[in-house]
């Protein structure tokens, strides 16, 4: 086994690598590390959670200029409510700031923003800027820029398993007609067809772990984990990432 040190999905030492014409359509990033990165630096963690937002705008405008189509963000978990509440009410803020600054640049360079979670849940005023970005991109066809907001997966299964019994109760569906197609259509990234499935998940700040982030949709998703935090996350972190995919041989259970 190789240690933590030794690791070869460790990014931080490698020599940048020439990608090649198969980059991932759909990129899924767990942003991890924004109060580590500020505490190091004897700051408040809010000012991470600042300065992860702007590595934010950088990595979007990296992946649509690399023609990834999908980028889907883990901003704000169902379990995240249980960090203290003045950091929360930071998190429930940010949106706003960051939509007004960004949207103009999104919509000249195509992106589309959506939003997958219980956007019902979130305060009035972070459910408006929310709305407002996705209205003010609607027209855009561009890459998608998916937030995962107040997002879980296993809630988000939950909700699809009700929607479907709902179907077969109301004698919309039979058993015998639930497939994996069935579910697909059932959770918040069906939307996203195409590409509701990942092809790459990264996780940042050295933690190997899945929290909870879209546990149906990554079955056979490539996954990525990096020692960076988040804000150091950055235009070449993100080339490796997609390099290291690109080294991989995905059967999808089969033989190849």
């Amino acid at each position: 086994m190789f240690s933590k040190s030794d690791k070869p999905n460790s990014l931080e030492s490698e020599t940048p690598k020439q990608l090649n014409e198969h980059i991932p359509n759909h990129v899924a990033i767990i942003m991890d590390g924004n109060g580590r990165w500020a505490q190091k630096r004897h700051l408040p963690r809010i000012a991470g959670h600042r300065e992860g937002m702007n590595t934010v705008k950088k990595v979007t405008m990296s992946a649509s200029n690399l023609g990834v189509k999908v980028l889907t963000l883990y901003a704000f978990s169902t379990e995240n409510w249980k960090r203290p509440s003045g950091e929360v009410s930071f998190l429930m803020h940010l949106p706003a700031d960051f939509f007004d600054t960004f949207v103009p640049d999104l919509i000249k360079a195509n992106v589309r923003v959506n939003v997958i979670g219980y956007v019902d849940q979130l305060p009035d005023y972070t459910q408006t800027a929310v709305k407002n970005a996705v209205a003010d991109t609607a027209q855009c066809t561009g890459m998608i820029l998916n937030f995962a907001f107040n997002y879980g997966g296993r809630a988000e299964i939950v909700t699809a398993v009700k929607k479907i019994a709902q179907k077969v109760s109301d004698q919309e569906l039979t058993l015998d007609e639930i497939t994996d197609e069935t579910i697909d259509s059932n959770l918040m990234t069906a939307d996203l067809k195409p590409y509701a499935d990942p092809d790459l998940l990264i996780r940042t700040s050295g933690e190997e772990r899945i929290s909870n982030f879209l546990l149906w949709q990554i079955a056979y998703s490539e996954l990525v984990f990096t020692d960076q935090l988040w804000p150091d996350f950055s235009d070449q972190t993100l080339k490796d990432c997609i390099y290291q995919y690109q080294q991989r041989n995905r059967r999808f259970g089969g033989l190849k």
